[in-house]
Formats: structure tokens, C-alpha cells, sequence
């Protein structure tokens, strides 16, 4: 069949789930179109079972890319690899993708997969190629029931725009405010909300598993704690998913903090008169000790990308939304003023050193900070929105800096020196515990954020986090214990940015 529309305004699709009956067609046929490796799914039919026997059913649920209108995946992207065209496909450029997984966080949908043979980032696209010569969607050409429908939302003639219009439809997710593109007829409200169903235990469903359950980024789907009743709904089949970030992403926060903690605690007692330019602590320990967590840093990132020897496009085809972006230039710019501060030191030019330590204070900061806004772009990560997280990540960066410094000032430093150093890490020490404890304590809006909150302080990163919390109040003792509560701190931060990481993704999302 061939579409009579071939430039329309707004394309979009409607999935009538009475119409469905589960045989998986379109996931078969969107594979072969598009040559999809196993593993990996653009569109996939999830099922969930209903009731109580003897009045039980099974409802299903196609799961694909929404087309958002407003679409986060669009946003977060750094290359523009994901672009959104004028007809309203979300569609992407392999060619420009570094795989940073980006757009994989920033998914309210868990639509997005990387390739495992190009290591490119893909999704449903809605066939665009085929749309583009007037034929429809390879999932709508083979659906025995027509339960997939593609159309023009703008043309009042086409039959989804008067589905749409006439029908109570329904669309995953509209808390998100992302306008999504794919509309539902007769969905039942367990298939739609990733977190209504039950999730059957150790992950094994009918046809499938949800992978290996040991495997700390497994995001299984269903509620893990729904308790069961006569209208219990039951995950049957659902497809593995990962949370895109893991251990060097949540490394990757832990150098950042001690690379800008580092000069920014030293510059700012400088400043203050408690430690002197011409020391050892200022002049060298904390320009090459932030030099050398920086590159750290630097090196987690580009390990982190799929196709690592496509970083530089961030700064050759970079797109100013992103916070990747952002930050990329943000860490630039501070390892640049790190740099200047060396060769000041080493020529012993006294002003410069001066001047670059007061530059350092604001984009070491920004440096600590611009994670908080990365994460934020992350729609779905609903732990991970909390407006205390730039004060945090600040905060964080003094504790880390603190304890990197304090060992070296207790030999090269004053007395007076090594006291205020003692007495930051343990200030800092209590407000990290204190601003844990206040964003643990106050009542979470959303279920997704309540869940990620048990995954992190009961669940699989329990471990990780008491022991963070319980190795950083050791730290509070710094003025009576002296240097030895910095490894405290530094092990404690480093066990928590990694529970926090890791829990944050840690809820399902299709």
C-alpha cells in the first residue's frame, strides 16, 4: 500500500491494541528492514497479563520511539546525530554519532539502543526511507490485524488524525511534557506505565529473560514491589534492558570533583591569606594534582564513547543544547587556566598566579557543577532532578579537593594551615551527609524517583551507598584525627557518586 501524503505536516502513528494479538510481525519485519542485530530491538511487542484467574487476559503493548515533539533525545544529542526532520520523524546520523549515550539517558522511553555492530546509536524512525517514496512503514505493511496506523496528525481527512481526534487515545509518559508522536487506542494502563505491572521474580518470563539478574546495569521491567491481588497485573514478555551509564561515568564524577576541588580549595585559601602562593600546596601540589585528575577525567570520557575516535566532533560539530557540550567546553576551559597557572609557577610570575586563582574559583566550580545539568537533561531519571544537585556537586568538589590537599599541607604547610584545611573537610564532610540525608527525606513526588531511592539505600547499590555515607562521617572527625580522615572522604565520595549514578538508572522506563 502506498501513502497518498507524501510530504505531510506532522507524521505520527496510532497502535490500536484491541486489534493486537501479540505475534510479533512488526518486530520481525522492522528487523529485516532495517537489518537490526539480535539483541537489539526498534520495535518490540511487550506483554503484560491481567487479572486473576479465571478472569485473566493478556494485554500487549507496541513499544517504540514516540516521535516526541519537544524530544529530549534531540536535545541532549552533542553532534546533532539525532535531529529532528520537518515532518515531525525524530531520525539520526550515524555517521556523526560518538556513542556517548546521551540520547539513551535523556529517553523517557528506553527507545533507543546502541548497535552492537556499528556502536552507533539507532531507533525507530518510522521507516522514514520508506515514506520518503510513498510507501508505508515496513511494522504497518505486515500487521495482519491493522493495528499500526500511519498518517498526517495535520491533514483532518487521514484516519489518525480523526482517531486522534475522536477517540480516547492515550500516550505513554505525558508527565514528560515531550509531545510524543505515537498515540495508543485501547492500551491498557499496565502495558503504558512501566511501573504498574509486577515484575515476576528473578526476572523470567514467558518467552524470555531479562537477562543475567547479577548484572548490576540490568534495568528489569515491572515493580519489583508491587504486592500481588485479585487485579494484580504481571509482566510476561519484555526485552532486557541497560542503563546506559556505568562505573566510568561514575568515575568519571569522582575525578571531576577532586580535579576541581583541588585548585579551587587551594586558590581560595590563597586568597584568604591561610595559605601562602609560594608553598609547595599552592604552587605545585594543587595546579599538577588538578592537571592530573582533569586528564583522568578526559580519558574516562573518551572511554566511554562508543566511538571514541570521534570526540573531537563535540567541538567541530557541536550543538550548544547539549550539556555534554557545554561541559566539554567548561572542562576546557578550566584545564586551560590550570595550565596557565603551572606556567606561572614555574616562571614565578606572582600576579598571574593571582589572577589565574581567581579564575580558577568560578570554573573549577562550573567545572563541579555543569554534571548537575547534564544529569537534569535526563528527563526520565527522575532522582536525578533534584535542584539541590548543583549544590551538591559544589559541595562535593570541596570535600574532595580538601582531602586531596590535606596530607600534603600536614608535612609542607603551617599549623594554621593544616587547622582551617581540617576543619573544611569536616564542614564539608557534614553538609555532603546533610544534603543526602535532605534529599532522602523529603517526599518524593514521583514513583520513579521513590524507586530509585530504594534501589539506592535498600536495593542492589545499598552496599555502595552505606558504606560512601559511613566512610564519609568518619571525615567529621578531621580536626581531631587530622590527615588520616582524608582517605576517609575520598573512598566515602567515590562509593556514593557510584551508588548515585548507578540507582539513578536503575528504574525501567518501557
Amino acid at each position: 500500500m502506498t501513502i497518498t501524503s507524501p510530504q505531510p505536516g506532522r507524521w505520527v502513528k496510532v497502535l490500536d491494541q484491541t486489534r493486537c494479538i501479540g505475534c510479533h510481525a512488526c518486530s520481525t519485519a522492522c528487523k529485516s528492514e532495517n537489518e537490526v542485530p539480535l539483541g537489539v530491538n526498534r520495535t518490540y511487542v511487550k506483554s503484560v497479563d491481567v487479572g486473576k484467574f479465571p478472569e485473566a487476559r493478556r494485554a500487549f503493548q507496541v513499544t517504540r520511539c514516540n516521535q516526541c515533539t519537544d524530544a529530549p533525545c534531540v536535545a541532549a544529542c552533542p553532534t546533532r546525530a539525532m535531529y529532528k526532520r520537518q515532518d515531525g520523524i525524530v531520525d539520526f546520523d550515524k555517521s556523526i554519532c560518538i556513542g556517548c549515550k546521551a540520547c539513551m539517558a535523556a529517553c523517557p522511553y528506553d527507545a533507543i539502543f546502541i548497535n552492537p555492530e556499528d556502536h552507533s546509536a539507532e531507533k525507530c524512525n518510522m521507516c522514514a526511507h520508506r515514506l520518503d517514496v510513498g510507501l508505508e512503514p515496513a511494522c504497518v505493511s505486515v500487521c495482519p490485524t491493522e493495528a499500526i496506523l500511519v498518517g498526517d496528525l495535520n491533514d483532518p481527512t487521514s484516519k489518525v488524525a480523526e482517531l486522534v481526534q475522536r477517540r480516547p487515545v492515550a500516550v505513554r509518559r505525558p508527565e514528560k511534557e515531550t509531545g510524543p508522536g505515537v498515540f495508543y487506542l485501547g492500551a491498557h494502563q499496565a502495558t503504558l506505565d512501566p511501573l504498574a505491572a509486577r515484575r515476576p521474580d528473578g526476572g523470567l518470563y514467558a518467552w524470555a529473560t531479562q537477562g543475567d539478574p547479577s548484572d548490576p546495569q540490568l534495568v528489569a521491567a515491572g515493580h519489583p514491589h508491587r504486592p500481588t491481588s485479585s487485579a494484580a497485573a504481571l509482566v510476561s514478555y519484555d526485552v532486557p534492558h541497560h542503563a546506559p551509564w556505568g562505573w566510568r561515568v561514575s568515575l568519571y564524577t569522582w575525578t571531576k570533583s577532586l580535579s576541581a576541588g583541588l585548585l579551587v580549595v587551594a586558590a581560595a585559601l590563597a586568597l584568604l591569606g591561610v595559605l601562602r602562593w609560594e608553598e609547595v600546596s599552592t604552587k605545585w601540589v594543587a595546579p599538577l594534582g588538578a592537571l592530573a585528575f582533569l586528564g583522568i577525567t578526559g580519558v574516562l570520557l573518551i572511554w566511554d564513547l562508543k566511538h571514541p575516535f570521534r570526540f573531537y566532533l563535540i567541538f567541530t560539530r557541536h550543538h550548544w543544547g547539549s550539556w555534554l557540550v557545554r561541559g566539554s567546553f567548561v572542562l576546557g576551559g578550566y584545564g586551560g587556566i590550570v595550565g596557565l597557572s603551572l606556567v606561572s609557577a614555574l616562571f614565578d610570575v606572582r600576579w598571574l598566579e593571582v589572577v589565574c586563582g581567581a579564575l580558577a574559583i568560578p570554573l573549577g566550580l562550573a567545572t563541579a557543577c555543569y554534571t548537575a545539568y547534564l544529569f537534569a537533561q535526563a528527563k526520565a531519571r527522575d532522582m536525578w532532578q533534584s535542584p539541590l544537585l548543583p549544590a551538591h556537586l559544589a559541595v562535593q568538589a570541596v570535600l574532595a579537593g580538601t582531602a586531596g590537599l590535606l596530607p600534603f599541607a600536614t608535612a609542607l604547610s603551617s599549623d594554621h594551615a593544616v587547622a582551617v584545611l581540617e576543619w573544611t573537610l569536616a564542614i564539608a564532610a557534614a553538609l555532603h551527609v546533610l544534603l543526602i540525608s535532605t534529599e532522602l527525606t523529603v517526599p518524593h513526588v514521583t514513583a520513579h524517583a521513590h524507586l530509585a531511592t530504594y534501589e539506592l539505600t535498600r536495593g542492589r547499590f545499598a552496599r555502595f551507598f552505606w558504606v560512601g555515607v559511613g566512610t564519609v562521617v568518619v571525615a567529621i572527625a578531621a580536626p581531631w584525627i587530622g590527615w588520616v580522615a582524608a582517605p576517609f572522604a575520598l573512598i566515602g565520595l567515590l562509593a556514593y557518586e557510584h551508588a548515585y549514578v548507578q540507582a539513578g538508572q536503575s528504574v525501567p522506563l518501557a
